[in-house]
């Protein structure tokens, strides 16, 4: 089973760690969250992971190598200077990973969920792992009617970066730097989305100050 992780993101908000670091190797309570979601991919039963590549890349191939020390197959998309985003990212992968429904997970969050490779029913595009809105933010981004993944008024929901998605969900998209949120936006007004809720720890290490607070606790 292929799992992709997201890992190109420049990370302005966590300056100045990451100018000499990326991202996904900052360390949460001494462990770099690209390793820690690697564990919990291996937990889960995948076999191979794809990583994409953008700012300061060459350090997380350093770090994480074919990841054998992970018992992993681990292959690259490089990006270079001009990231994909989400969606442009996954597009850019897709020939890496394969036919059947894969798992991908935004490298800079930091959660004890246990990562699965979630069962789509036939007209599924995807299955989105969903949050409790936090009390700080204005609203949550999507609802959850039973299992289906809803726009709502008052959304009660956050995304949390981790899902599932069929490889026919990026077949019209054209090659290029592009957010996936639009898509999910349309896919859950089509009701083809699932979603479940994760009410475990989840933290989006988006900020110096967030990451000093995790580390504390």
């Amino acid at each position: 089973m292929i799992a992709m992780i997201l890992a190109a993101g420049r990370g302005e908000r966590l300056r100045p760690i990451t100018d000499t670091t990326p991202k996904s190797l900052v360390e949460v309570r001494g462990q770099s969250l690209i390793e820690r979601h690697l564990a919990s991919i291996k937990s889960a039963g995948g076999d191979t992971v794809i990583i994409n590549l953008g700012w300061l890349g060459e350090k997380i191939v350093e770090r994480i190598g074919g990841g054998s020390n992970y018992g992993l197959n681990v292959v690259y998309s490089p990006e270079g200077e001009h990231v994909l985003e989400s969606g442009g990212g996954i597009h850019r992968a897709l020939p890496m990973l394969g036919c059947e429904p894969f798992l991908v997970i935004n490298a800079d969050v930091f959660t004890d969920m246990p990562m699965s490779f979630e069962a789509l029913d036939s007209d599924d595009v995807g299955h989105l792992v969903l949050v409790p809105a936090r009390a700080n933010k204005s609203q949550g981004d999507f609802d959850l009617q039973e299992t289906r993944v809803r726009n709502g008024v008052d959304p009660q929901f956050t995304f949390s970066g981790v899902a599932v998605y069929r490889p026919k969900f990026f077949a019209d998209c054209a090659p290029g730097r592009f957010s996936i949120v639009p898509m999910l936006r349309v896919a859950a007004d089509a009701g083809s989305l699932r979603g479940t809720v994760h009410t475990g720890i989840w933290e989006d290490v988006g900020t110096t100050d967030r990451l000093v607070e995790l580390n504390r606790e």
